[in-house]
């Protein structure tokens, strides 16, 4: 019981979470839809991976040196003994469930997307949560530089179908096993001549993984980053070639992209080709003055993962993904005021009733109308006929369909049209046929 005097407590979300509320849920839903037409259209098939995975999956599949090992997880002990942990990604579980099921028996490549909740224990901000919602498609099984293309091709027609505009590609390779750890050499020996000057995690990173300092974004890094080596310039001769292809691929689709020599992505299982696509947004400054600032915003992300199926324990497999944030898609939908367009959920029909004969009655005729498939709703709740009828003109629906304690009795209904006020009384077993007929023209 609680203390007299003590304020009551008002529960929160946790810090980090959120609420997804009905307003918001129609961009998520509008968001879902455009990946699952685009994703049908390229021959991709839905998959869905547990919330849950063992934590080594991320450990190996991941990188032990990468921010989501070191600081984002969410894992913990379960009773049994195991360690595991909700998936901060998709990638990892998809190629998982890619070498646990035997798809490398199917024709190659197998096409994969998902779409649902993720988790990472990171600081909020705007657009970025604990638990947050991602889409993404995964091809795997097939090495040529074709794959690579199509799939940017993919991900930019989705954000193109949501209404994004000045939308740039990021294109770069970072080779892979091989030359990569040649470039690595390269990378240490110049950041070591410059350590003083570099971030605290940089200083670690170049102990660890001196290719992600590419990654970093600090500002005081960047100037001593953009004086880097390039791994372009030290990638083997196959590496070489397959990121030729690519550009070549994306120089055919006419897509609008540029070479970021510095783009490495922040995930060790990437190899060859990486890839981002932002969205430009002009806004004014925080002052509300006239001078504006070109904003770049970062959709999507990925690249191929040649090694991962291998470091999972299956056989070697070449493989390319991508995903997005769907709630920084929602952020700048709302900014770009880009509206969600679901208007097929509107209901054409409201039932108005007075009096418990008619509200029993009104009970199944909702039914009826489910079942020929014509959107209805209701407000059984109220017995005004003057507020259902607000209500009804607030939703705007075509037609109310008024029935009383007297037409309950004689078996009739009035149908009223909103637009018009013209009202015709039917027998209430032929309501919906009528109200069918008169929707269809």
């Amino acid at each position: 019981m609680a203390q007299a005097g003590r304020p009551k407590k008002i529960f929160q979300t946790p810090t980090g979470m959120h609420d997804i509320l009905p307003e918001d849920w129609a961009y998520f839903q509008r968001i879902l839809k455009v990946v699952e037409e685009t994703a049908n259209f390229y021959g991709f098939s839905r998959i869905e991976t547990p919330i849950v995975e063992m934590q080594e999956l991320f450990e190996k599949g991941i990188g032990l040196t990468t921010d989501i090992l070191e600081k984002q997880m969410y894992s913990f002990k379960t009773k049994g003994g195991d360690y595991v942990s909700l998936r901060p990604e998709g990638t990892a579980p998809v190629s998982r469930a890619y070498i646990q099921h035997g798809m490398m028996n199917l024709p190659q490549p197998v096409k994969l997307w998902y779409f649902g909740p993720f988790f990472r224990y990171e600081s909020p901000q705007a657009g970025r949560y604990r638990q947050f919602w991602g889409a993404g498609l995964e091809m795997l099984g097939e090495q040529g530089a074709v794959i690579d293309a199509q799939l940017i091709q993919i991900f930019y027609n989705i954000l193109k179908e949501l209404k994004f505009k000045n939308l740039i590609v990021e294109v770069n390779s970072i080779g892979c096993t091989s030359c990569r750890a040649y470039y690595k050499k390269l990378l240490v020996n110049y950041f070591k001549t410059r350590e003083v000057s570099l971030c605290h995690d940089c200083r670690r990173r170049l102990r660890e993984n001196p290719l992600r300092i590419l990654d970093c974004k600090e500002e005081k890094c960047q100037p001593i980053k953009a004086q880097a080596p390039q791994i372009i310039d030290h990638l083997c001769d196959e590496c070489h070639n397959h990121f030729k292809e690519v550009l070549e691929f994306l120089d055919e689709l006419e897509l609008p992209y540029h070479l970021n020599p510095y783009l490495v992505r922040g995930l060790d299982y990437y190899t060859k080709t990486v890839f981002e696509i932002f969205s430009e947004v002009t806004r004014k400054d925080e002052e509300g003055r006239d001078k504006e600032t070109v904003v770049k915003n970062a959709l999507i992300g990925g690249g191929r993962y040649d090694n991962l199926v291998k470091i999972l324990g299956g056989k070697e497999t070449p493989a390319c993904g991508a995903a997005i944030g769907v709630e920084r898609i929602v952020e700048l939908m709302k900014e770009c005021q880009i509206k969600p367009r679901l208007s097929s959920h509107q209901p054409q029909v409201f039932i108005a009733q007075l009096g418990s004969s008619a509200k029993r009655k009104s009970l199944k005729l909702f039914e009826d109308f489910r079942d020929v498939g014509i959107l209805v709703t209701e407000s059984f709740g109220r017995d005004s006929l003057k507020s259902q009828l607000r209500i009804a003109d607030r939703l705007g629906v075509q037609y109310t369909l008024i029935l009383g304690e007297q037409e309950a009795i004689s078996g009739n209904i009035i149908i009223r049209e909103m637009k018009t006020g013209r009202q015709d009384v039917v027998k209430f077993d032929k309501v919906v046929k009528e109200v069918k007929k008169r929707v269809k023209k």
